[in-house]
């Protein structure tokens, strides 16, 4: 584990907690990165097929590319960015949507767009869904879309929140796998893995943070759990931080799985091409074909629908892809697919989803769970960010964010 008095603790190292440990360790401040998990990245996890290459099986768009620093982070280390269209800027294959099909569901997505804007202006705070058109043909595949960016339906979510997420519509890759980069930048911290935090005492003058591995001193700590886990308060604080939990509540985790299936005959796509298995329901997934020009399909799936397939555990999720693929091109397709990678993020202890957004409601709690408690404990990850959530480099700027306030902190004795 390491000494058993530092600095500054970091209890996740998730890209939140790679980034604040890096940059307080670089300052020259005694720092100790806590992760729960044998490995680093969080709900980031880069693994590697012999015939699929680097999955990432969590993250794995560089969004917004043209201003994440996540890029310029790559690049440093050596690894290159493809900057290659992606697959939804494409229309979507099969004879079951045909093109005018989706110039219509284009102009519908345009519209709930529209209308979301005025919604979020509005008070109060009302579910996205409520810029559906009524009985719109189309809202079952926007509803779809949702569980995907969101990883939940839309009458779960705020407008106001889903708003105000930035996007400068620029998505790139890394050939070698979003989540490797976020591992390796943890390069030079000290880590304690394997180590899962299960009280943190903040009741004296030194914050107790206690561990299967010992009891850690601290003066601060940066605290990046996922928000289910605070919200459960898996991690107990004394005193309780009852606003803090009720805040993670309010921004739950939603779910957006991923399965890699090997294709035969995988030359017959084209590289980057995609299709949803069905367009009149929520409950479908996206397929996108040859992935960075592999034998592959990556299939998404979210919200409801992937909770519902975790139950089924991996070969749930195959056979659900099997049967919506096979019904777009035919019964013998089903021979020439291999599932090869997943992870279930809802079942994932450390995790219990894959990213956070707001309950209806719920827009204004991102800033209340980012707000340090007495100048000691500081939060960050990407629910602690109001325009970036949802994403790695918006759990970065947060993780950096509190290693500056804890260097300014510094500066101030």
């Amino acid at each position: 584990m390491g000494k058993a008095e530092v600095e500054v603790a970091v209890v996740g190292a998730g890209a939140a907690g790679i980034g604040a440990a890096r940059r307080l360790h670089e300052a020259g401040v005694d720092v100790l990165l806590i992760e729960a998990r044998s490995r680093l990245g969080g709900r980031s996890f880069t693994v590697s097929d012999p015939i699929g290459g680097a999955l990432d099986l969590g993250c794995g768009w560089l969004h917004s590319g043209d201003e994440n620093p996540w890029t310029e982070i790559t690049e440093r280390q050596g690894r290159s960015v493809d900057r290659s269209p992606a697959p939804w800027s494409k229309a979507a294959l099969g004879d079951a949507f045909p093109a005018e099909e989706q110039a219509r569901f284009r102009a519908a997505s345009e519209r709930f767009h529209a209308r979301l804007a005025e919604v979020a202006a509005a008070e109060p705070d009302r579910p996205a869904s409520d810029c559906l058109e009524p009985g719109g043909r189309w809202n079952e595949l926007l509803d779809a879309v949702s569980t995907y960016v969101s990883g939940a339906e839309l009458h779960r979510v705020s407008a106001r929140d889903l708003a105000a997420y930035r996007d400068t519509g620029v998505n790139w890759r890394v050939s070698a796998g979003y989540g490797a980069v976020i591992a390796a930048h943890a390069d030079g911290a000290p880590l304690a893995l394997g180590c899962p935090v299960s009280e943190i005492d903040h009741s004296g003058r030194r914050v107790r943070i206690t561990t299967p591995q010992g009891v850690i001193s601290a003066e601060r700590v940066i605290i990046t759990l996922p928000t289910d886990l605070l919200a459960e308060e898996a991690i107990v604080f004394r005193p309780a931080l009852p606003e803090k939990a009720a805040a993670a509540a309010g921004l739950p985790l939603g779910l957006a799985d991923k399965l890699y299936i090997a294709l035969e005959g995988a030359e017959a796509f084209e590289v980057d091409s995609r299709a949803f298995g069905r367009t009149d329901r929520a409950a479908t997934g996206a397929y996108h074909f040859r992935p960075l020009g592999r034998p592959l399909i990556e299939a998404y799936f979210g919200g409801a629908l992937a909770a519902d397939l975790e139950r089924g555990g991996p070969d749930g999720f195959f056979d659900f892809a099997r049967q919506e693929l096979t019904g777009l091109f035919g019964a013998a397709f089903k021979d020439r697919l291999r599932p090869l990678a997943s992870h279930s993020w809802r079942a994932d202890p450390y995790a219990r989803g894959s990213y956070s957004f707001a309950l209806p409601g719920m827009a204004g709690q991102r800033e209340i769970l980012a707000a340090p408690v007495d100048d000691r404990l500081f939060f960050a990850g990407e629910a602690c960010s109001t325009r970036d959530y949802s994403t790695a480099h918006g759990a970065l700027r947060t993780g950096l964010a509190a290693a500056e306030a804890i260097l300014a902190a510094r500066e101030r004795r």
